[in-house]
């Protein structure tokens, strides 16, 4: 069986927390065994149930797979972490697809998503250029982003002019690395492009306040 209580972030509101089972789970257990590469011979509890977020506004439902007392998958999947805060709905509603296409291991579709946030992100500040990476690089004169991480940046295949067709070797080729790396990136880029400046609002209003 597995355990009552499961660790892990919820996929509907991303607060991250305890899940417990409902009065209603009916959890379902078995043993499986499984050799090793050493050619042992091991017993894995293996289990399934429903949980629920425990954030009374959210109380969202969640199936949890378990073996061996560790969480192996969910669904819906975990989502990777971010910040939304000072997002425009556009930009949010690209990103949260994004990731939810990298939890699903539709790498290359969320790879996708990403450049189409990227994309949405350099119109929002009107950064222009003939591709998308002269628009980024005119986005960076506007915020602050490492140089580094620009250059760094080019290795990524979705950044190239042809990234976003099915037929492009390139875009074959990307997998959950690139997808992650792609993630991150624009996590990056969206807290320089809005965040930085919402904190130092945020921080101007409490020195009013303090006044």
């Amino acid at each position: 069986m597995p355990p009552k209580d499961v660790k892990l972030r919820c996929p509907y509101c991303r607060h991250a927390g305890v899940f417990h089972p409902s009065e209603q789970s009916l959890d379902a257990g078995w043993l499986e065994q499984r050799r090793r590469t050493d050619g042992i011979v091991e017993n894995i509890q293996c289990g399934a149930g429903i949980r629920i977020c425990p954030n009374p506004d959210c109380r969202g439902i969640i199936l949890v797979h378990v073996e061996g007392g560790k969480l192996v998958s969910s669904l819906p999947s975990e989502l990777i972490d971010f910040d939304a805060t000072a997002l425009p709905q556009a930009i949010l509603s690209s990103i949260e697809e994004a990731l939810k296409c990298h939890a699903a291991g539709a790498y290359k579709a969320s790879a996708l998503m990403i450049r189409r946030v990227l994309e949405e992100v350099c119109k929002d500040k009107g950064a222009t250029g003939g591709n998308l990476k002269d628009r980024l690089s005119k986005l960076s004169t506007s915020i602050i982003i490492p140089s580094e991480l620009l250059a760094a940046a080019d290795e990524l295949r979705i950044l190239g002019n042809d990234a976003a067709h099915v037929e492009a070797q390139a875009y074959d080729d990307i997998g959950i690395d690139e997808s992650g790396l792609a993630i991150d990136m624009a996590k990056e880029i969206l807290k320089a492009t809005y965040q930085y400046a919402s904190l130092v609002e945020r921080l101007k209003a409490l020195k009013k306040v303090a006044r």
